[in-house]
């Protein structure tokens, strides 16, 4: 048994400083999983890398919900789901009137930046996401590991308990689905 999967364990039995010794494990991965959702945003977020870490951990294991972990994978799961929340949270926030969301943005100053715009708009994507977990949340769960985790197929397999056959077979499945709602 690895220590993260003790200390999520302990955490599940109510110890209160499983929490507190569970964080410098899980930090640095924490940072990457948020970098790779950061990066399909477009550029100039006021949400940083840290702010969604730091969000996801309060979700994850300071509420007082109480959840059990089914290991490392499950933990990394939820917390690419969480960060998927904030960021469409976010996103919805900046949409609203109250917000600004009528208004378009003008730049001072025009600098020369070539950044990919993001494929799919965030909303639109968890919308449609949504809808994929009705006709099947194994490929739901899928793309939000590859998509929103940014883990490798072997990974997501194995976080999904799955052959990466039947990964690779989900995936391809998932892509198809999710290209025709979102055309």
């Amino acid at each position: 048994m690895s220590d993260v999967t003790r200390i999520l364990t302990a955490i599940e039995d109510g110890d209160p400083a499983a929490a507190d010794a569970l964080l410098p494990l899980v930090y640095q991965e924490l940072r990457q999983l948020a970098a790779a959702k950061l990066s399909h945003e477009k550029p100039g977020q006021s949400i940083q890398a840290t702010l969604l870490v730091h969000e996801a951990w309060l979700r994850l294991v300071g509420s007082e919900v109480d959840v059990h972990w089914n290991g490392r994978g499950h933990f990394f799961g939820a917390a690419a789901r969480a960060m998927q929340r904030i960021l469409v949270e976010n996103a919805r926030r900046k949409r609203r009137l109250k917000h600004g969301g009528d208004r378009e943005r003008d730049e001072v100053e025009l600098v020369d930046i070539e950044a990919p715009e993001p494929r799919e708009d965030l909303i639109e994507l968890d919308a449609a996401l949504d809808r994929l977990t009705l006709e099947d949340r194994a490929a739901a769960e899928l793309v939000q590991l590859r998509y929103f985790a940014g883990l490798t197929m072997a990974e997501a397999a194995e976080a999904l308990k799955i052959s990466p056959r039947t990964a690779d077979r989900t995936w391809a499945f998932a892509k198809a689905w999710l290209h025709r709602e979102l055309s």
